[in-house]
């Protein structure tokens, strides 16, 4: 650690150590990470991958993942408000993995480029929402990606087609963890801003009306099972309202599981055990997190 906190030194590299992860993550639970790195640039990126780190996690907006309530020992990188850079070159959206994808959606219509409304209200970032091909009301990245610019865990940085991403339902080739994502370049029609905008804002009421955003959450919790509604099933199996400590299945819709004010990690961790054990129990379907443990929980 300290050899890297040398390196980090070395190559201007801002960073914290036992930086508080409930400050960052949308559930607001989390123990501490022993020591959380803000590279700026690719370059950044590129020479601290190059150093080959025997052990780190890649981390951006937090918006689906859960952190342990014992902290992270591995170097965490974080991609947030500190790469997040979005703009325009030949007609196309250069999106940086930081940029959040609410800001990406509004710097679209700002540009008369229609295709990313459904982005919207998405709570993550782009190298997120590259990893799992975010979605909602009938969109998904994969419709308006053109290409990703990615590194391998050696710090070469490679660019892949929307072909070669191997996108399907929250799912692409990087989901398997030897690609990081870095950067994702947006073809989009022309449209006009202020029928986008307003796409934007109905898609933005319904989900407040119909979404606990009032609380924090990682968004769906599972995975939409083959064949059924996630939240339905939930619902059908008794379990809307369940609580465990501070975690609770939302009275408003059962797909989301919320911190209802002092939630800890082990408290939603444990909640999302028990939906799973119970809708299989009344269903026979085995409910698949959408959101990612990090740390320990065993």
């Amino acid at each position: 650690m300290i050899e890297l906190k040398t390196f980090l030194d070395k190559h201007d590299i801002p960073y914290m150590e036992n930086a508080c992860m409930a400050g960052y993550t949308s559930f607001r639970t989390g123990g501490n990470a022993s020591l959380l790195i803000l590279p700026d640039s690719m370059e950044k990126i590129l020479a601290l991958l190059r150093e080959q780190l025997s052990d780190y996690i890649v981390l951006g907006s937090c918006s689906n993942i859960l952190v342990s309530d014992e902290g992270v020992k591995t170097p965490v990188i974080l991609l947030q408000n500190n790469f997040s850079d979005i703009y325009m070159e030949d007609g196309k959206i250069h999106a940086l993995a930081g940029a959040r994808l609410s800001t990406l959606a509004n710097f679209a219509i700002s540009h008369s480029l229609r295709g990313l409304e459904f982005a919207g209200g998405i709570p993550g970032s782009v190298g997120g929402g590259v990893f799992m091909n975010a979605g909602a009301y009938g969109g998904e990245l994969k419709d308006c990606i053109k290409e990703v610019h990615a590194a391998d865990l050696k710090g070469e940085l490679h660019v892949f087609n929307n072909e070669e991403c191997d996108f399907s339902y929250r799912h692409s080739r990087f989901s398997q963890g030897d690609l990081i994502v870095l950067k994702a370049v947006f073809s989009l029609e022309e449209g006009i801003a202020s029928e986008s905008a307003e796409i934007l804002r109905e898609l933005n009421r319904r989900r407040k009306e119909k979404q606990p955003l009032e609380y924090p959450s990682a968004g769906s919790t599972f995975k939409r099972p083959a064949g059924y509604y996630a939240g339905a099933l939930i619902e059908s199996s008794g379990l809307k309202g369940t609580k465990i400590g501070g975690a609770e299945v939302s009275e408003k819709h059962a797909g989301f599981i919320i911190n209802s004010g002092d939630a800890t990690s082990r408290d939603i961790y444990e909640l999302i055990k028990y939906v799973q054990k119970v809708v299989y129990e009344k269903h026979g379907v085995k409910m698949e997190p959408e959101v990612r443990f990090i740390g320990d929980f065993e």
